[in-house]
């Protein structure tokens, strides 16, 4: 009797521009991705810049308070309008001095009374879906999307839940890890930890215990749980009267954010942002309350980046070069149907999403 197996993705997913291309004009541009934090537009006026799926945008504060998001465009003749950050009164176009409100409407510009017929409550700069979650920023570049709920089922109730106190958080450090490597190589291997005990000795003995540990798709979430090691050994006080203080617990939230809670109820994120087909850079960052300096969280992130993250990149550099091998075939995945640490089905389910995301 022939068994069927289930194998890894071919080559191409993962080494050839054309699916990269196609990523970047399907998948980035109708998924949830990550902007940045509100700490960010504390003020009316308040702005930043950034990229996503080759298009440059930028997140702003209204007067009203509402964070909205716009395609960086004026829409007169195409000048981008803002870079960096900063703060200002009304956005102003450096080409042609057409000025828009902090919501997007036109205000104003050189000689436009002269123009019959023209009409600026008509003119408003092109708006992009938002969304704030727990204190960080998405957009959306696809208008229809669905919000965030309905793609990540839960996944808010049980973050807020492990972070409580989520609102009084800003960003103590955020750091740029490059990987020389296509951004799902990176992706699965976080998302699978049939290689943790292995390869990350200190992870998988002085934070989590990798017997108990499973990973399980909430919607296009996947959820990581597991029971700590002794935390007696832990090198920082843990205040065991806030709930979920004694656990560790991630949430990936596809395709390119996850949300760690380490003991302690401290909160560490991953944002992966694709260069090209074989380069992704990985922003970690790490939040306290404030923003304040904390010792606890400094030694953890040194640890973290000297191991873990030290220990991850070499990984998915070599399995990068693999897949550039003429001698590599796609293996079968290790699918337990008991699920645990040695069964690779999240990355059966991960599979079944980026073929869907070239497919369409």
């Amino acid at each position: 009797m022939s068994v069927h197996l289930t194998r890894s993705l071919e080559a191409d997913f993962y080494t050839d521009p054309a699916v990269f291309k196609a990523e970047q004009a399907g998948l980035f541009c109708r998924t949830w991705q990550f902007a940045g934090h509100v700490s960010q537009v504390e003020n009316p006026g308040d702005y930043f810049a950034f990229e996503i799926a080759d298009e440059s945008l930028f997140c702003i504060r209204g007067r009203d308070g509402v964070i909205r998001a716009f395609y960086n465009v004026c829409q007169h003749r195409a000048h981008q309008l803002v870079s960096g950050e900063g703060t200002t009164r009304v956005v102003v176009c450096p080409y042609h001095a057409w000025t828009y409100e902090l919501t997007g409407r036109l205000r104003a510009g050189p000689n436009l009374n002269a123009v019959p017929g023209l009409d600026k409550s008509q003119i408003r700069l092109t708006e992009v879906r938002t969304e704030v979650f727990l204190g960080f920023v998405f957009v959306n570049l696809d208008p229809d999307a669905a919000p965030m709920e309905e793609w990540f089922p839960g996944a808010r109730a049980e973050l807020e839940a492990f972070v409580p106190n989520w609102a009084g958080l800003k960003p103590f450090e955020w750091v740029e890890i490059e990987e020389a490597c296509n951004w799902k190589v990176s992706i699965e291997n976080y998302s699978e930890c049939y290689h943790c005990s292995l390869n990350h000795p200190t992870f998988a003995t002085g934070v989590v215990n990798p017997d108990t540990y499973d990973i399980q798709p909430q919607g296009y979430c996947l959820r990581h749980t597991t029971e700590c090691q002794n935390l007696d050994a832990m090198t920082y006080e843990i205040d065991s009267t806030i709930p979920h203080s004694r656990e560790y617990s991630s949430w990936f939230l596809w395709p390119m954010v996850s949300f760690q809670v380490y003991p302690g109820n401290i909160l560490n994120t991953y944002h992966w942002r694709p260069v090209d087909e074989g380069h992704v850079v990985v922003w970690r960052g790490w939040y306290t309350a404030g923003g304040e300096d904390s010792e606890v969280i400094r030694r953890l992130a040194v640890q973290d980046r000297s191991t873990t993250v030290e220990e991850d990149i070499y990984l998915v550099e070599s399995v990068q070069r693999g897949l550039k091998s003429r001698g590599y075939v796609p293996g079968p995945l290790v699918v337990d149907p008991g699920c645990g640490v040695n069964s690779e089905h999240s990355i059966k389910v991960l599979h079944g999403w980026m073929r869907e995301a070239v497919e369409r």
